[in-house]
């Protein structure tokens, strides 16, 4: 049986503080035998191993749309600025051909130049140097849920943490798959977690990276580097709340993967289990009705579940599990609302050892 609890009107006294005071009593009770970790403790990982930086100090290749300066030393008719073409070249005074510089490193268009002008017999011993003043041909994209979503420009190798770091780390409703899309002429080793997805004829491919993965271990395979062109999706997943006095470690919980949905029993799972004083069967799930803008309470009996004399109930995301104790034996669904409109509240907590 279902029954719909207005959203808006009304006067709750209690359940706001019954929604707010459990909260504070699960998490202050059990947090610190908890083996998930929050959002923040999750992005605290992210910036100590993005600070560890790339194994290389390679330049980055030039391409078109960078502005670069070339200087010949002691022929400063010969010196200037330059700007990469769409076709990936340079001109130059005195020198018939234009210059190929995409793909083309500082140095290595530097040894080019030197032997350009060599054999168009402009200097005998060149010696040149280029620096790069505007680098615009290796933007890198993060999108999703991160907190800063932004285009980058790569000007020095950078890793996947590092791009993450530089968007602020993740959200909390982040999922737990990283989506980076690559044109396909950018040559990569695959990680082994990685599921690449499009034919030889394609014109990107996609590489998935499991986060846990790339936290979990320093390993290359996971902390791949990224580079111009590529555009990097952390999608976000649902999440579920299971709140109340009757719940060992109330909050938020994100699910495997976007879309996924779960049952009551594991939600009770992953919040640590039932408290000693917990009421199981008069829990109830509050679930946002998108057409009406209601929630619906939808009774749960937890020990019938465990007894297979219920059917466990599947949770869907942005579900609210409410498991009260003895003191508090229902809450009303704006009670609930207004437990999750405080941020300092409620904590939301990912597994550190989630499947792939």
């Amino acid at each position: 049986m279902r029954k719909t609890v207005r959203s808006a009107g009304g006067f709750w006294r209690k359940p706001i503080f019954i929604a707010v005071s459990c909260l504070a009593f699960g998490q202050l009770g059990t947090y610190g035998q908890s083996k998930d970790e929050t959002t923040q403790q999750t992005n605290g990982r992210i910036q100590a191993l993005a600070s560890l930086g790339p194994s290389t100090s390679e330049d980055i290749p030039l391409g078109a749309g960078d502005l670069i300066h070339v200087e010949v030393f002691d022929v400063p008719e010969l010196s200037r600025d330059a700007r990469i073409s769409v076709s990936g070249e340079i001109g130059f005074p005195l020198v018939h051909e234009r210059i190929r510089a995409a793909g083309l490193t500082p140095f290595q268009l530097e040894q080019r130049i030197q032997e350009v002008l060599i054999e168009n017999g402009l200097v005998s011993h060149p010696q040149v140097s280029v620096f790069v003043k505007d680098q615009n041909s290796q933007p890198v994209t993060i999108i999703g849920a991160v907190a800063r979503p932004m285009t980058y420009q790569v000007l020095r190798p950078t890793t996947l943490l590092e791009l993450i770091a530089n968007a602020g780390g993740i959200t909390d409703n982040a999922g737990t798959v990283i989506l980076i899309t690559r044109p396909t002429q950018k040559e990569s080793v695959k990680p082994v977690s990685d599921a690449f997805e499009g034919d030889s004829d394609s014109a990107a491919k996609t590489i998935r990276i499991q986060l846990q993965d790339l936290l979990s271990t320093g390993d290359t395979l996971f902390n791949i580097p990224v580079y111009g062109g590529d555009v990097v999706n952390v999608p976000a997943a649902g999440m579920v709340y299971v709140l109340g006095r009757g719940i060992t470690q109330p909050g938020g919980y994100v699910l495997q993967s976007r879309g996924q949905d779960l049952t009551v029993l594991k939600a009770v799972a992953l919040a640590h289990g039932l408290g000693g004083f917990s009421k199981p069967d008069d829990a109830v799930i509050y679930r946002l009705d998108p057409k009406t803008g209601e929630r619906e309470a939808i009774p749960v009996h937890i020990k019938q579940i465990e007894k297979n004399k219920a059917e466990d109930v599947t949770m869907k995301s942005n579900d609210i599990l409410y498991v009260p104790d003895n003191v508090a034996l229902r809450i009303a669904a704006k009670g609930a609302e207004a437990a999750l409109q405080i941020g300092s509240g409620i904590l939301v907590y990912r597994s550190t050892n989630s499947a792939p």
